[in-house]
């Protein structure tokens, strides 16, 4: 992959402590854990120019159940709309976001943000699942946590308030997107998601050769200059090496080392445009040790 020097990279950290599309609370606290963890003053004792936006307003899990439908739709779209334009705001100081979440639904907003400025966007989404579940398949668990992409793509069955999210629809075409380090059974069960899929072991063979058939992959066709963004749930790492994570895998995930070599060469392509970072549960960490580790691995891969 060629790389490209980012000294003149200025980053926009801003937080969205939301945990209303997720099964449970605690997602909220994540990214107010991983700043007392000391992410702000990691970047900054890099040399990384770094403004920090601050986090919006917290918005925790509450029982919403509708007929029929997901959980909370209406909640959860509060938060996507209210993140969306803050991220377009960042955008537009000419600064790279890094969103510290909150819920997976959260790629919504940064992919929507980015679409609005910089028209083609590419999404590389590193997660230990592929987050194609639409709500016709799993009436029995109507998280929209789990349904991201599907509504990026406009899967059949999407709805309609969270599938027109951003400039157009759908958001981005399954070219465009590329599931990387994933541990999970497959989950495009109707066949309607062609994209590139690298999985945890894929990823773990060759770090830096799978971030950029990644690239190449999610900014074949876009016009000059390419540009694509980065979604990680930190369910992608193994829960008994790293706790933390909302939803673990158990022996089957990513080592951090990994991740941080998948981020590296993934920060350093030509066209990065920006970086969720989702799905860290202070309640899974309570001594704080993970969000650390976390922290201090971010810092090595974007330094």
């Amino acid at each position: 992959m060629t790389t490209m020097s980012t000294p003149d990279r200025r980053w926009g950290i801003l937080g969205v402590p939301s945990s209303r599309a997720a099964h449970w609370p605690g997602l909220e606290r994540g990214p107010a854990a991983l700043r007392a963890a000391g992410l702000v003053a990691a970047l900054e004792e890099l040399g990384l120019d770094v403004t920090d936006h601050g986090d919006l307003p917290e918005a925790r899990w509450r029982s919403a159940p509708s007929t029929g439908g997901p959980h909370d739709v209406e909640g959860v779209l509060d938060v996507l709309r209210d993140a969306e334009a803050a991220i377009t705001d960042v955008l537009a100081e000419g600064l790279t976001p890094l969103v510290l979440g909150g819920e997976c639904t959260l790629a919504l907003s940064l992919v929507a943000a980015a679409a609005r400025v910089h028209g083609d966007i590419g999404l590389v989404y590193i997660d230990g699942g592929q987050d194609l579940q639409l709500p016709a398949d799993h009436p029995e668990e109507p998280i929209l946590d789990s349904m991201g992409v599907a509504h990026m793509l406009d899967l059949p069955g999407a709805l309609a308030d969270l599938a027109g999210r951003g400039p157009r629809r759908p958001l981005l075409t399954p070219e465009a997107v590329c599931f990387l380090g994933y541990g999970d059974n497959e989950e495009d069960v109707h066949g309607l998601v062609p994209s590139l899929r690298l999985t945890a072991d894929d990823a773990t063979a060759d770090p830096a050769g799978s971030a950029a058939q990644a690239v190449a992959a999610v900014t074949a066709g876009q016009d000059a200059p390419p540009r694509f963004v980065v979604h990680v749930d930190v369910d992608v790492l193994d829960a008994l090496l790293l706790p933390g994570p909302d939803i673990p895998q158990y022996g089957r995930g990513l080592t951090l080392d990994t991740l941080v070599a998948l981020l590296t060469a993934l920060v350093a392509a030509p066209g990065f445009s920006g970086l969720t970072l989702v799905e860290y549960n202070p309640d899974h960490d309570p001594d704080g040790a993970s969000a650390a580790r976390i922290v201090d691995g971010l810092a090595q891969a974007i330094r």
